[in-house]
């Protein structure tokens, strides 16, 4: 195991240490991993199964994860943006417009963490659903390769 705050590159070499080791034929579980690239990258390593705070504790501190990067809907660039959150996303965020959550951020309402928890889980699900997708298609490195172009950008 590692402790919290070694290199990425360390932990991924690590992810494939351990799992020359493990049993093949039984889930690989990485715990408290973390970001959407992780999560690809240790897939692509061969991890099974993830838990983390970070998709809720990001959401309560106004950062949504997104296939076009990461939104702090706390910028002031929402103010007027009434689209939805995200318009690929699950129902919450598509019924709820950007400017809508921005207020409920900046007023500090407790409805603003819910909503961007429930967002960054929906999203969660939804990479792990295509990843899956991807593995069965036989063009996961690809597809992993182009999301993680977009992951990385601040909307």
């Amino acid at each position: 195991g590692l402790a919290v705050g070694e290199p990425t590159e360390v932990m991924y070499e690590m992810i494939e240490v351990v799992n020359e080791i493990l049993p093949k034929d039984r889930p690989r579980y990485l715990m408290g991993v973390g970001t959407p690239q992780n999560i690809l990258e240790a897939i692509e390593r061969g991890v099974d199964m993830f838990d983390c705070v970070m998709p809720t504790r990001n959401g309560r501190n106004a950062m949504l994860f997104t296939y076009n990067g990461t939104m702090n809907m706390r910028n002031k660039k929402w103010e007027n943006d009434f689209s939805p959150i995200d318009p690929e996303g699950c129902d919450i965020d598509r019924l709820h417009s950007k400017a809508y959550l921005h207020h409920l951020f900046k007023a500090q309402e407790l409805l603003a963490m819910q909503i961007a928890s429930i967002h960054n889980l929906a999203f969660y699900l939804r990479l792990v659903t295509d990843a899956r997708q991807h593995i069965e298609q036989g063009d996961f490195v690809q597809w992993k390769r182009s999301v993680i172009d977009n992951l990385g950008r601040r909307i």
